[in-house]
Order: C-alpha cells, then structure tokens, then sequence
C-alpha cells in the first residue's frame, strides 16, 4: 500500500516523534493513504513555516505489520476512538500500548467536537453521532520504533 507524509522536509528514515501539543494517536510518525490529505498538510505546514512543502512516499507492508505487531484499526467513529483521541490531545505524554494506529483525522470541525466532550460539554453518545455525519480523512500513525520496519521510503517531492 502507498501512504503518504506530508511536511517541509525529505524524510528518507521515519522517527516517531514527542509533539508539544496532543496529536490524534499521540507520538508517532503520521502518514495516510489519501494523497491530496497529505499534500494539503504539506502545504500547510510550509505556510506556518515559511518554507516550501514537501510530498514523502512510502510503500507501507500493512500485511506483514498486521502479523507482527499491535495494529490498532478503527473503521468508524467509536467510543474507544474517542477516548483515545482526547487521552492523547489532553496529554502529549500519553502512552497507549498500540504500535500502529489507523483511524479517522480529527480535522478542525471534528477537533471542537473532541474539545467540547473533553471539556464536558457535550455527551460521549450525542458527540458519536454528529461525528458520523462528518466528511473524514483518516491517518496512521507508527508509533513504536519497531513499526516503522514496515515503511519503506519510495520517492519525495516538492509541491508548487
């Protein structure tokens, strides 16, 4: 499978990464299979830090990793999702015990859903079915060493 990181800079070799700030998975090394999600990123990235975005393409050995390694995949918005999500957006420092995470993207519209339940404001149940009338993108995240073995680096790119 072909996923894809975008960013400012090549990046031959994968690391997962602390964020000062919670990410949907927590620490770890993002990517997606959908390209124009990627790109976007990339250019927004670039944007922030006044730099030009980069496309990075790996081929990802999803089968290989889902028999050698905790591969966590959520199809749809779940409660576990959802705790997960705020566990790691409340505490950069969380440590969940999953290797790799596949799940849909807490985009801007999707992140104030997950701010109001993490705020309580809004109930666990009523916030799962607005989301699930939300467009979403979805993402991986690598986020043990041993799980970026399964990424192998394929070309980079500019992007105008």
């Amino acid at each position: 499978m072909i996923v894809y990181h975008g960013g400012t800079e090549v990046v031959e070799k994968p690391a997962i990464r602390m964020w000062t700030s919670g990410r949907d998975f927590g620490a770890g090394f993002y990517c997606t299979d959908i390209r124009s999600q990627a790109e976007s990123w990339a250019k927004r990235q670039a944007r922030i830090r006044k730099q030009l975005p980069v496309l990075n393409v790996y081929e990802f050995d999803t089968d290989s990793a889902r028999r050698n390694v905790n591969f966590k995949i959520f199809t749809e918005y779940s409660h576990e999702w959802l705790e997960l999500v705020i566990n790691c957006r409340k505490n950069p420092k969380h440590i969940h015990n999953f290797d790799i995470v596949y799940g849909k993207i807490a985009n801007d519209d999707v992140g104030e859903t997950v701010q109001a339940i993490a705020d309580g404001l809004m109930p666990l149940d009523f916030a799962l079915q607005k989301l699930s009338f939300m467009p979403a993108n979805n993402q991986y995240c690598f986020s043990a060493e041993k799980s970026l073995a399964y990424l192998s680096f394929s070309a980079s790119a500019e992007l105008v």
